[in-house]
């Protein structure tokens, strides 16, 4: 969609510099722009090569201010944020055709809102409402009384349980499953042979959640797994039943998340994080990749960053680490030293 540069301006709030009358078509990167295209730069360093590039316009800091050039610039103290925020505004939003596909099945009890794109091979079962503007790719599976909100991109091959909510402006990306059982068991002491205990919570995501593809979320056991607004998950996580994840947590890859975990706001929690069931993560906390935690405790610090199993302060993990290497050379140094030792 062309939009004229004036008009990108004040959606992404930046000031605008130059002539605000040309139209952008589309983002670039600084490599690979053309003519029509708006790219951004975050330091002053890079900000030659924008300049030199075929790029109509370039979202930048401050320090742009200080350049003659021709090109007209949008100037703002968050480049990266304002180019994503363009990058929606020219999304070509006619690209995809509104109404359902001849192969889907939709019972007739179920709610289906204006806009929505209902797509190949799509089941949608009794009682499910899906807002306006939504759209279901091929193959997904909406169990009995789904509720999926306003504006949101179910990508293919997803399957959502009964007993799931999802609000407005949610990405699900293909192969997630959301609102499947929890792994809840009762051993019997005298046999040692489990027994599932029951899984008939449900599971709550709030409005602009993001779910990376083969991504899993339980639903809760007696009461509800819940992801907070904001909040962006990765590909291949998994989120255990009763769950509660706060507002705008970044979840990397590979992380799990046992039963009953409580991970509350602006924590960023990094790839293949192991967190135990019970394990309270505190605001604002940052879990570096590979951390563990074990059951029960509770991780607090706000802008602290966690390492290693079990998780501690990165400063305390590095001064183990620097002990650890020097009793090692200690020992290296003792031993070469013995009456009779050689090197190899």
């Amino acid at each position: 969609m062309k939009r004229p540069l004036k008009q990108i301006a004040e959606l992404v709030q930046a000031r605008l510099l130059g002539d605000g009358d040309l139209e952008i078509t589309n983002i670039a990167s600084i490599q690979s722009a053309k003519p029509g295209d708006i790219i951004f730069v975050e330091d002053e360093k890079t900000l030659p090569k924008a300049l030199q590039s075929q790029a109509t316009a370039v979202i930048a800091g401050e320090f742009a201010t200080k350049s003659e050039n021709s090109k007209p610039f949008l100037i703002s103290d968050q480049p990266r944020l304002a180019f994503a925020r363009a990058a929606r505004l020219l999304r070509d939003e006619q690209a995809l055709e509104h109404g359902t596909h001849w192969t889907a099945v939709v019972d007739d009890t179920a709610t289906v809102g204006s806009n929505v794109r209902i797509e190949e091979w799509v089941i949608v079962k009794p009682g499910v409402t899906i807002g306006d503007g939504t759209r279901v790719a091929a193959g997904c599976f909406l169990g009995d009384g789904v509720k999926v909100g306003r504006d949101c991109a179910i990508y293919p091959n997803v399957t959502i349980y009964p007993g799931t909510a999802i609000g407005d402006r949610v990405i699900v990306h293909a192969g997630a499953v959301l609102g499947s059982d929890g792994f809840g068991y009762v051993r019997e002491h005298k046999t040692g042979r489990y027994e599932k205990f029951p899984q008939i919570g449900g599971l709550e995501i709030e409005d602009d959640v993001e779910i990376g593809a083969n991504a899993t979320i339980d639903r809760g056991a007696l009461d509800v797994t819940r992801i907070g607004r904001g909040t962006k998950i990765d590909n291949l996580v998994h989120v255990g039943h009763n769950v509660q994840v706060g507002e705008d947590v970044v979840i990397a890859a590979q992380t799990g998340l046992s039963g009953s975990a409580v991970v509350e706001n602006n924590v960023v929690i990094g790839g293949q994080v192991g967190i135990a069931d019970h394990v309270r993560v505190e605001s604002g906390a940052i879990l570096g990749a590979q951390s563990g935690i074990p059951s029960n405790k509770v991780i607090r610090g706000k802008g602290v960053v966690f390492w290693g199993t079990p998780a501690r302060p990165i400063k305390d993990y590095l001064k183990e680490l620097a002990v650890l290497a020097r009793l090692a050379k200690k020992e290296e140094s003792l031993t070469s030293s013995k009456p009779g030792s050689r090197e190899p």
